[in-house]
């Protein structure tokens, strides 16, 4: 298949692995800030082929795993009403937080619907309007235009019945947290390919400048990532830090002028707690006051999670750890024995994106994962 099989090869792997092991004069710690990028390079082995040049640590790319608490928790709350159906992505159901899960509350008589589109949501607003149908909104970047063009395509419908718990993240205020982290390990980022089809790679470089840290844009196949890899080995190596470009066949240097437009025109940045990693400023994304009424957060009188609840957990769950690459999921003392993914603790080990369900399908051994 065309821009895939070649991003596959195995022999084109080979050679860029060498040439990684070829340029390192000493081992680079890097982090990829996207659980997809995180799952290809477990599953393709790349992290184990590369242990002696560079160390590859997992940020917070799974925007199912740093979903507030709070978030979830209003979920619940509204799914429990008797005249409310919450909506959202099936990741979202088993995510815990401090009163259970929004599984939990389905079961409890509450009602959740999983739903593929946003759009799906506004469906099913036209076709019960006796119902409010309340649209949680999470992801990165990625998804907020979705999110965006469902509210304009509400209003375009005239629905009254139709709301959005926006609890979109941003990527690049994330990073910035984590560069000025004391102690930071980290020394090179490979930035999320979906998130810079959509934003483009521009504001990144502010950034570098700033922190002196390159930043590689990369796809999700093997080749795609050992690109980015060596692109940032090379720049740690030359002592030049720059913005480069591995997924120019997808993510061009001012991304989709059009994705960009919906979000600049239906959402306003704001502080936002990430879980996890506390209150980041400028980290997430709410309505803009034109588009408040379908504002879930208002409609419901609810609390915007602008600062942190407690991080409600497993005891023994490391997940914050996790989240913010301080440790590896097997570093966790309940990873594969208290926390599984039929029993996940926490919320990386939940989301098909998050590292700890990464690690566990693809870095223990077989018999430890019940294969």
């Amino acid at each position: 298949m065309k821009y895939l099989d070649e991003f596959r090869d195995p022999q084109a792997g080979q050679r860029l692995i060498a040439e990684i092991r070829r340029l390192a004069t000493r081992r680079w710690t890097i982090m990829e800030v996207c659980g997809g990028q995180t799952h290809s390079l477990l599953r393709h082995g790349i992290d184990s082929e590369l242990a002696a040049s560079v160390e590859l640590i997992h940020g917070p790319g799974c925007p199912v795993c740093v979903t507030a608490v709070e978030a979830l928790e209003s979920a619940r709350r509204l799914s429990l009403r008797g005249d409310v159906t919450v909506a959202t992505f099936g990741d979202m159901l088993r995510v815990p937080a401090s009163c259970g899960t929004l599984q939990e509350a389905r079961a409890a008589g509450g009602n959740v619907r999983a739903v593929y589109s946003p759009l799906d949501a506004v469906a099913l607003a036209r076709r019960e309007p006796d119902r409010q149908v309340v649209f949680f909104a999470v992801g990165f970047e990625t998804t907020a235009p979705a999110t965006a063009l469902a509210v304009r395509q509400a209003a375009q419908f005239g629905l009254a019945n139709f709301s959005l718990l926006a609890a979109h993240v941003r990527v690049l205020p994330a990073m910035e947290v984590i560069a000025a982290a004391p102690q930071r390990r980290v020394q090179g980022f490979l930035a999320a390919g979906h998130v810079c089809t959509v934003m483009g790679e521009t504001e990144y470089e502010a950034f570098v400048a700033r922190t002196r840290m390159p930043v590689v844009v990369t796809g999700f196949e093997p080749v795609d990532l050992l690109l980015g890899i060596r692109e940032c080995v090379r720049a740690l190596e030359e002592h030049q830090p720059r913005v480069a470009n591995c997924y120019a066949r997808t993510a061009h240097p001012c991304g989709n002028q059009a994705a960009r437009q919906l979000i600049d025109d239906v959402y306003e940045v704001c502080d936002q707690e990430w879980r996890g990693l506390g209150t980041i400023p400028s980290g997430g994304l709410r309505l803009r006051p034109a588009w408040s009424r379908f504002d879930a957060w208002q409609r419901w009188g609810l609390r915007q999670p602008e600062s942190p609840l407690p991080l409600i957990e497993h005891e023994a769950c490391l997940s914050g750890d996790v989240l913010t690459g301080r440790i590896k999921p097997p570093d966790c003392p309940s990873f594969g024995t208290a926390c599984t993914p039929e029993h996940p603790c926490g919320a990386p080990m939940v989301s098909a994106e998050g590292a700890c369900a990464a690690y566990y399908r693809y870095a223990l051994p077989p018999a430890a994962a019940g294969v």
